[in-house]
C-alpha cells in the first residue's frame, strides 16, 4: 500500500474551522457529513504523521482508523492497544477542547491496552482553532 500523502496544514485548518462552532456549542446544527468526515480524517491522519508507528490504533467510526505511536507492530486481528471514539469526541480531543482521560471517564471514548493512553501525549493535534 503506498504511503498516504502528507496532510496539508491549510486544508486541515479549513476543515476544522467548518466544525468548530458546532464543537464549541455555538450552534446546534451539526456540520454536513462531508465537512465532519474531512475534519475527522485530516486530524486523525495528522496524528498518524506526528506520532508515527503501529503500536496504537485510533478508530473513529465510520470515518477513519489510523495507527500511530512507535513500538511493537501488530499485523493481524485486533491490535492490543486501541482508542475508539465517536467523531465529535475525537474532534474535541484533537482541538484540545476535551482531554482523553476525561473522555474515557465519561464513556465517550474507550482506551484498551497498556499503551492506548499514550495518544493523549500527542493531543491536541490542532491547537488554537
Amino acid at each position: 500500500m503506498p504511503p498516504r500523502r502528507a496532510v496539508d496544514p491549510a486544508e486541515l485548518r479549513n476543515s476544522m474551522l467548518a466544525v468548530i462552532p458546532w464543537l464549541r456549542g455555538d450552534t446546534d446544527a451539526a456540520p454536513a457529513r462531508s465537512e465532519l468526515a474531512a475534519a475527522v480524517r485530516l486530524s486523525a491522519r495528522t496524528l498518524e504523521q506526528i506520532a508515527p508507528g503501529s503500536s496504537v490504533e485510533l478508530r473513529v467510526p465510520p470515518f477513519v482508523a489510523v495507527q500511530c505511536i512507535e513500538g511493537p507492530r501488530h499485523t493481524r486481528g485486533t491490535p492490543p492497544n486501541v482508542v475508539e471514539t465517536d467523531p465529535r469526541t475525537w474532534l474535541l480531543l484533537a482541538t484540545g477542547l476535551a482531554h482523553l482521560d476525561d473522555a474515557v471517564a465519561a464513556g465517550t471514548a474507550t482506551a484498551s491496552g497498556s499503551r492506548a493512553g499514550e495518544i493523549g501525549h500527542w493531543l491536541p493535534v490542532v491547537p488554537g482553532v
